[in-house]
């Protein structure tokens, strides 16, 4: 059986969008320095696609945050 939380995923989604944000940081810059293409972050940030740890952990170290900001957030 597979879960999945399409609400906390699209909170995850707004979350990162947000946080990219305050950072000044395009979906274009950010996608280049983890290595995958810009659409996949705007269908991360949109709630489409249920993303890897691995992309987490990449994008939290380019954004410069812990990897729990990604996390804080209502559901």
């Amino acid at each position: 059986m597979i879960v999945r939380d399409e609400k906390y995923i699209i909170e995850f989604g707004k979350n990162l969008r947000k946080l990219r944000k305050s950072k000044n940081i395009t979906q274009e810059k950010l996608a280049f320095s983890i290595g995958i293409e810009i659409s996949q972050i705007s269908r991360i940030e949109r709630g489409i696609v249920n993303t890897s740890i691995s992309t987490v952990k990449a994008i939290s170290d380019s954004l410069k945050i812990d990897i729990k900001e990604l996390f804080d957030f209502e559901y």
